[in-house]
């Protein structure tokens, strides 16, 4: 008479059930849309004085594919509404660029950085990929 484990159909089973599991999961991951992933961070000084430089500096990035990176900041202070201050070269990867300027009056000045996505450096037709927050600097 021949001794047979009880327990070899349930690590079978098991073992189906982890395969079945991975398997679904693959073909789920498989069928989602994926996601570029990008950022923009800009950095400017809480507070300035009338006259003296304000230095805002932006860089940001998307891996997707295809695109040349253009990064531009933005102003909007005093209500004129927002617009560009600097922009960088279109390039492929990583886009950084840097502003200098002074305020002649006080008040509150508002910066944001915009990344745009180019097919070939003179695209005049940029895709909007990324913006930055809003940071304020104070002038006194």
């Amino acid at each position: 008479m021949t001794r047979t484990k009880k327990t070899g159909v349930k690590t079978r089973g098991g073992r189906v059930a982890v395969i079945g599991a991975l398997g679904l999961a693959s073909v789920t991951l498989a069928a989602a849309p994926a996601f570029a992933k990008g950022a923009v961070d800009i950095t400017a000084p809480h507070t300035a004085h009338v006259g003296k430089t304000i230095t805002v500096k932006a860089h940001g990035g998307d891996d997707s594919a295809g695109y040349l990176h253009q990064l531009c900041l933005e102003e909007n202070g005093f209500g004129e509404g927002w617009h560009q201050e600097n922009c960088s070269a279109a390039v492929k990867g990583d886009a950084r660029v840097t502003a200098h300027g002074t305020s002649a009056r006080r008040g509150n000045l508002e910066f944001r950085a915009v990344l745009y996505g180019l097919t070939s450096p003179h695209d005049q037709n940029p895709v909007r990929l990324h913006a930055s927050d809003v940071v304020t600097v104070h002038v006194r």
